[in-house]
């Protein structure tokens, strides 16, 4: 239930950002959890900290023309939201996929800043992206896309204002395209510009893998404060991208079999545990679908194109793809099913009504903002290697980075603990990182 004090913030929120419903469920699910720390410091609200924390310092929302391979001219809209730089540089991922628009962006942009304050380094919250699709693109038509986007995007970024990454869409590619461009135009080799690069002009050691390990490192601590391990647990994972990738290889080399895996045309159901190198070769390789990998592994393994990955019976479900994948009908059939522990992969993956399912089943539930807060984390590594002019090994990187998901879990748990909600990942989340860039704001002035 929301607060009264908090009731008339939301409601102003809502009014000022119209027709943007995922920065709405955001900005709920964070309102709904902070109250307990607004009752005990008033002046959070007193001094409009709440209220300054919801208006992103920064919109920019630009023309992105390019031409494709036989000369046709296209314009896609390109986003940046710079929304809070209390703790560092504005730092989030860029999204490239059809879906993308201003309420996309500043919901992601939302949820960054409480993640990366969750981690305890210095780096506020920003999100950008555009609604260029790069799938069935040639590497000609999306690096032309790339080049133009960081034309305009150049003049908005830099390693101590705001620092970009992949996300959905967005990988070593097309970071190389937008480096690449970034550098021609203001004639610097500015390393820290830009996160996700390749591990021979900036990149980290582990920071393709970051994303999907933390997840792993994240359920794995909430399973041993539970007293229970990984090992010969049966997983579902959502998506087949990047995070679901190495998520499945975290959890295979942990002793637990992931049996399905899926892309936006159905899933594949693997009992003797996915074959990763394969999934790897399809999606990686040949940028093919998941069916695919049911023809040619054969045997038992099926693809399904319709109902949902969430029928598959499981231990431990994961969901990796996207926002609002995980309705209240596939969290109650998730509960029939017997599972015990759901951890956020992707941003915002559950309905609102699916938290409450779960929650209100005894089912241990993380939320993205912790459990996927790896990718972030390492990508702040990386910008520490490159003003060191440094590069860490990938043992050292990945201890980095299990060290700061043990971090991201004790805090939550911690903050739970304080505000009388045991075991309630969620609101210790919401909180921890509320309160760390709250205070910072309230030092900082009105600004």
């Amino acid at each position: 239930m929301l607060d009264d004090h908090l009731r008339p913030v939301l409601d102003d929120v809502i009014a000022r950002n119209r027709h943007e419903p995922e920065f709405h469920q955001a900005a709920r699910e964070v309102f709904e959890s902070i109250a307990p720390a607004i009752k005990r410091r008033p002046e959070y609200l007193d001094a409009g900290v709440v209220q300054r924390m919801c208006e992103p310092e920064r919109q920019l929302i630009f023309r992105v023309p390019w031409t494709d391979d036989g000369g046709r001219v296209h314009v896609n809209r390109g986003f940046r939201v710079e929304f809070n730089s209390a703790l560092g540089p504005y730092k989030g991922g860029l999204r490239f996929h059809p879906s993308v628009y201003l309420g996309i962006v500043k919901f992601l942009g939302f949820e960054q800043i409480f993640k990366n304050a969750l981690t305890g380094l210095p780096i506020g919250g920003g999100k950008g992206g555009s609604d260029f699709d790069p799938k069935g693109r040639s590497d000609a038509e999306v690096m032309r896309f790339c080049q133009s986007f960081m034309t305009e995007l150049a003049r908005h970024i830099g390693e101590y204002t705001d620092v970009p990454a992949g996300d959905i869409g967005v990988g070593g590619r097309e970071i190389g395209y937008m480096f690449g461009q970034y550098k021609r135009i203001t004639n610097r080799y500015e390393a820290g510009v830009i996160t996700g690069k390749g591990l021979t002009w900036g990149g980290s050691h582990a920071r393709t893998e970051a994303t999907g390990y933390g997840l792993i490192f994240f359920v794995r601590e909430m399973l041993r404060a539970a007293g229970q391990d990984l090992d010969g647990r049966r997983v579902v994972v959502s998506g087949s991208g990047n995070v679901a990738q190495y998520a499945t290889e975290k959890l295979q080399a942990l002793g637990a079999t992931v049996v399905a895996v899926s892309d936006s045309s159905g899933y594949v159901v693997d009992e003797a545990g996915i074959d990763l190198p394969l999934l790897q070769e399809i999606k990686e390789v040949r940028r093919g679908r998941i069916s695919e990998y049911a023809e040619e592994r054969g045997g038992s393994v099926r693809f399904v194109s319709e109902g949902s990955i969430w029928d598959v019976p499981c231990d431990i479900a994961l969901p990796c793809a996207t926002q609002n994948e995980l309705d209240a009908v596939a969290a109650r059939r998730l509960i029939t099913n017997g599972t015990m522990l759901v951890a956020e992969g992707a941003n915002m993956p559950c309905t609102p009504e699916a938290v409450d399912a779960l929650t209100e089943a005894g089912v241990a539930f993380a939320p993205g903002k912790a459990a996927n807060a790896g990718g972030v984390a390492t990508s702040a590594l990386e910008m520490q290697q490159n003003a060191e002019r440094d590069s860490w090994s990938f043992g050292y990187t990945e201890q980095r980075l299990e060290e700061i998901m043990q971090g991201v879990h004790h805090r939550c748990v911690v903050t739970a603990d304080d505000y009388d909600r045991p075991g309630d990942l969620v609101t210790g989340a919401n909180i921890s990182g509320f309160i760390r860039v709250a205070d910072t704001m309230l030092d900082l002035g009105v600004i």
